[in-house]
């Protein structure tokens, strides 16, 4: 039987990416994303098979119903951003640091706590964090402090949920629609600087991300595990 996968965050970016990758390889897969639209135009960019499900990450009600909707389920990918957390600490306005914490490490427990009544036992999470979390990038305390939150609690909810599998993957520098809110200089610079400086010379396709996503997710002999998807950074001269 084919797996059931569901992809918080589905819309766009790594999410449709992952989305896309497992509908290639058979699985049936439900994309969720707080908005209609940006959920219809993903929908029609994907295999046919996939479905769409509007329901705001933030409303655990809302959350709980579709997953007693969707009902028994294999694979839960948590792709969930709030965008918000970035900029010099001098400046930072705590009150984007709250929002990043909240529309992104608690959004994703809290859809992961609400998974669980219907996950299969021997089914997997997988948070989605960032190389924020382990690389000292100046204007990123706010960032690094976030997906540092969601790193932490990955090897203890590997234990605490066992037999299901819990991982978390983490991306580097990107191609994806989160960078749109960036000023066009900041994002020129910085994947300017990345192709330049990784070893593997060019910035990262959401398909990058989304094939090791597939990976962790379906390796039933991972767990606990923060895989980096940054093309080499830490050996970045």
């Amino acid at each position: 039987m084919a797996s059931h996968v569901i992809v918080f965050g589905g819309s766009s970016g790594i999410g449709e990416a992952v989305a896309r990758t497992f509908a290639a390889s058979g699985a049936r897969v439900a994309i969720v994303g707080r908005d209609p639209q940006k959920l219809d135009a993903a929908r029609e960019r994907l295999p046919g098979g996939v479905t769409a499900k509007a329901a705001d990450a933030m409303d655990r009600g809302a959350v709980e119903a579709l997953f007693a909707e969707l009902g028994r389920f294999d694979h839960l990918v948590l792709c969930l951003s709030g965008g918000k957390g970035g900029g010099p600490f001098r400046q930072l306005a705590i009150a984007d640091v709250r929002s990043g914490l909240e529309h992104k490490l608690l959004a994703q427990l809290s859809v992961a706590q609400a998974s669980l009544a219907t996950l299969a036992a021997a089914g997997s999470i997988t948070f989605v964090s960032s190389a924020s979390a382990r690389m000292a990038i100046a204007g990123t305390t706010g960032l690094a402090a976030i997906n540092a939150g969601i790193e932490a609690a990955v090897r203890t909810l590997a234990l605490e949920l066992a037999p299901i599998r819990v991982n978390a993957v983490s991306p580097g520098i990107i191609d994806t629609p989160w960078w749109d809110a960036a000023p066009p200089s900041l994002k020129e610079g910085a994947f300017a600087q990345a192709a330049s400086t990784l070893p593997v010379r060019r910035v990262g396709h959401p398909e990058d991300v989304a094939a090791a996503i597939a990976m962790v997710a379906t390796n039933g002999f991972m767990t606990g595990t923060v895989l980096a998807v940054d093309g080499g950074a830490p050996l970045a001269r």
